[in-house]
């Protein structure tokens, strides 16, 4: 076998490894893709059935907030109506996240480029973050919804000392939440014990699948 033999065997023995290299890169590529599919497939009830209970609260909540505001307003504890608009429209905000968020998952297709999928993930791990910290926003008017004139007037020293200290712990926890929940705090524990089971857990190890296939390509 001569020189030139020899090298027209070499590089068709390279062809034949850069193709199969290549095929298993899309082999790997697919079954990234099916994967992270299935994941995001996982999260459609949650959300569907979290979409709908809010939908239910919103709605009862709101009809009687209405109800008592044209039957008996002079009635009606101003406490009990900023407290429960206040939770409604909270909860009609995230209501509008967790649509975008089912739409964003309905969206994330196996055909789309590596890019578009990384980036409807990091969508929804914002707007995961977000809905958390709005919906934490709730807390201090569970601790004044029931406040009323009554309690105003009669309400002793110690039973207003003990009221004013649990809504102003409410508040703190509120607003430190809404502050410190972000990504770069993921390895902490606290936030590992908010973040985590369907509604978290399928976007990392999608975010995580992709990455790998990324790095891989990059190789």
């Amino acid at each position: 076998m001569n020189e030139i033999e020899l090298k027209q065997l070499w590089q068709a023995s390279n062809e034949r490894l850069e193709k199969s290299m290549e095929l298993s890169s899309r082999q790997a590529e697919d079954i990234t893709h099916l994967k992270v599919q299935n994941f995001m497939s996982s999260m459609k009830p949650v959300k569907i059935f979290t979409i709908v209970a809010g939908i239910l609260w919103v709605g009862i909540v709101g009809k009687i907030i209405v109800s008592l505001m044209i039957a008996a307003p002079s009635e009606v504890s101003m406490f009990f109506i900023i407290s429960a608009t206040a939770q409604v429209c909270l909860t009609a905000v995230a209501l509008i996240i967790y649509v975008y968020q089912l739409i964003t998952i309905w969206r994330i297709d196996i055909s789309q480029p590596l890019l578009v999928t990384q980036q409807r993930l990091a969508e929804l791990r914002a707007s995961t973050l977000w809905v958390t910290r709005i919906l934490f926003l709730q807390l201090p008017f569970w601790t004044t919804f029931y406040w009323n004139e009554s309690m105003m007037a009669n309400g002793s020293l110690l039973l207003w000392i003990v009221q004013l200290l649990i809504t102003v712990l409410f508040t703190y926890v509120a607003a430190w939440l809404f502050l410190n929940i972000n990504y770069s705090n993921k390895e902490k524990r606290w936030f590992r014990l908010l973040f985590n089971g369907r509604e978290w857990d399928p976007i990392i190890r999608s975010m995580d699948l992709l990455e790998q296939i990324d790095e891989y390509k990059r190789e």
